[in-house]
């Protein structure tokens, strides 16, 4: 039986470094609930890492308390660490999320051959007991549908945790913010609420998702050939506008992409996307229909080189091709870090000849996330006594916090934390904690890996200046050198032979220098080799390559 003053904990393992890797842990004496499990994609100083996790020893080492862990919607930056965590566990935790995103949380288990997760499912005003905690979902806005925010009430004190939201008055699918349930938790005491941060830098409102619709509808309608949208595959509410705009003006949908495929085959069975089987035809048929009688729904919006719209615009797609004339919309924003790659498509594309739009052009998308004024309204309504802006980089958490100010909540009563910090809440009082382990684990290959900076330093390395291999033989008689055989990979100046045959003399007076007096080790003889070639190729061609020296006795 916890004591009087058992402290509950809010331990935040991933989402404030950053829009990504949501996971947030409540603890209250021996009973833990887990908030999102979510992932990350790395940027080009990543080379080679797959995925990024947020680090869950915490949740590992204490896993005899977690109760259940809470998925608040179905992107991948709350559901993506999912299969990991899972596997790691000794022992079935019961997931708690909507019909729809325990359907796609379904597919990524199948993945990883994962069977019988312990699934349960909740609706907006569901109300579930683990441990000390009592629960209450509501639902909020995004852009997905059955997204929840989360009330929870412990012996000392509420949270509640807004999940991602706007405020959206006039959501495609007629589910809107369940304010009742706001204004109730509010009439109740709300001790510290956790709201989204990432649109906090952003004035006004965000547009309703039903402001996309008109303008997608116009572009199909009058496009003469066919038409390619590229789109997050989780953006539901965004896939039923196109399938409503392409039946309007009597044009077929096309799905590709595996993500895409996925997500459309699970929302369409679970009652999420509506659109008749007679409408939907085979990427493989397109050919039998009329250009202009065709919409192509793909995955590629981030600019993902494996992407469907990627392998399209670069003529590598098995079963469909861009041509001149065809239209392409990019119903998406890109992700920082991924603007780069977004650019490359479509340079790829205005060189074949489409018509392309995107935002900076048309209304072909709004956020899924509230701006500046939507912000105040939930701390308005919700008045906590204490606020910790979460889900963002470190410019929106403050900018939230300014916004948290602005609407009366003292300065002194906002905590803004990172990855691993911690809250205590005790008797609906709120100071920090200690902090607990955390930072991030790579998906590297097959294989989940600690964040080694070295690795990653050594492929940026490999990257950036190549490799050069210097193999040594020396006489195992008179330690004298037999030959040197330098080789590149990733070097411009492989070739150059009489810049190579200078290094090699190079390594060759260092041997014998290091080895005449015959106590050069083998050790130190590879050390001498890999510091002399490397400030050799230094002062010759300013590249560093990383050097890998074998010296051998023959």
């Amino acid at each position: 039986m916890p004591k009087k003053d058992t402290p509950l904990k809010i331990i935040p393992l991933g989402g404030l470094d950053g829009i990504g890797k949501n996971m947030t842990v409540f603890e209250y004496g021996n009973d833990m609930v887990m908030v999102d499990a979510g992932l990350m994609f790395p940027d080009e100083d990543q080379p080679g890492i797959d995925l990024i996790l947020p680090d869950y020893t915490y949740v590992l080492e204490n896993e005899d308390k977690l109760r259940g862990i809470i998925i608040t919607h179905g992107h991948e930056d709350h559901t993506g660490a999912l299969p990991y965590l899972l596997q790691d566990l000794t022992h079935k935790v019961p997931i708690y999320s909507s019909k729809l995103t325990l359907g796609m949380i379904q597919g990524k288990l199948a993945e990883h051959n994962i069977k019988n997760p312990k699934f349960r499912e909740v609706q907006d005003g569901s109300t579930i007991t683990l441990g000390a905690f009592n629960i209450t979902f509501f639902a909020m806005t995004h852009s997905i549908p059955a997204a929840f925010g989360v009330f929870m009430s412990t012996p000392a004190g509420t949270v509640m945790h807004t999940g991602d939201f706007k405020l959206d008055q006039t959501p495609i699918d007629g589910v809107r913010p369940n304010y009742g349930a706001i204004n109730r938790f509010a009439a109740q005491g709300v001790d510290v609420l956790l709201s989204d941060s990432t649109n906090a830098t952003r004035s006004g409102f965000t547009p309703s998702e039903a402001a996309v619709g008109p303008t997608l509808r116009h572009i199909i309608k009058n496009a003469p050939g066919r038409v390619f949208v590229a789109s997050f595959s989780s953006h539901i509410h965004r896939l039923q506008q196109i399938c409503d705009a392409s039946t309007a003006v009597g044009r077929k949908v096309v799905v590709t992409g595996r993500s895409m495929v996925t997500n459309t085959k699970v929302a369409r069975e679970l009652g999420y996307l509506k659109i008749a089987d007679e409408n939907i035809i085979d990427a493989y048929d397109v050919d039998k229909i009329p250009d202009e009688k065709i919409v192509v729904m793909c995955t590629g919006s981030q600019g993902e080189p494996l992407s469907a719209l990627a392998r399209m615009a670069n003529g590598e797609h098995k079963s469909l091709s861009i041509h001149e004339g065809d239209t392409v919309i990019i119903s998406a924003t890109p992700v920082p870090g991924n603007e780069k790659s977004v650019q490359s498509i479509i340079n790829s594309l205005s060189k074949i000849g489409c018509e392309i739009y995107d935002k900076s052009k048309t209304l072909v998308h709004v956020s899924g996330h509230g701006s500046a004024e939507e912000l105040k309204l939930m701390l308005a309504m919700v008045h906590p006594r204490y606020f910790m802006p979460v889900h963002g980089e470190a410019q929106h958490l403050r900018a939230h916090a300014k916004l948290a100010e602005q609407v009366g909540i003292p300065s002194k009563n906002i905590f803004i934390l990172d990855n691993g910090d911690s809250l205590e809440v005790r008797h609906g009082k709120v100071r920090r904690g200690p902090s607990v382990d955390s930072g991030v684990v790579y998906v590297d290959g097959g294989t989940v890996t600690d964040a080694n900076p070295v690795v990653l330093r050594d492929r940026q390395r490999l990257a950036q200046d190549g490799v050069v291999t210097c193999v040594v033989a020396l006489s195992a008689r008179n330690r004298s050198v037999e030959a040197v055989e330098l080789t590149g990979r990733g070097v411009s100046y492989v070739s150059d032979e009489e810049l190579m045959s200078s290094a090699t003399e190079q390594v060759r007076s260092q041997v014998e220098r290091l080895s005449s007096d015959g106590k050069g080790s083998i050790d130190s003889l590879r050390k001498g080799v890999r510091n002399s070639l490397s400030n050799f190729f230094w002062n010759k061609t300013h590249t560093r390559p990383m050097v890998i020296p074998v010296v051998m006795e023959v």
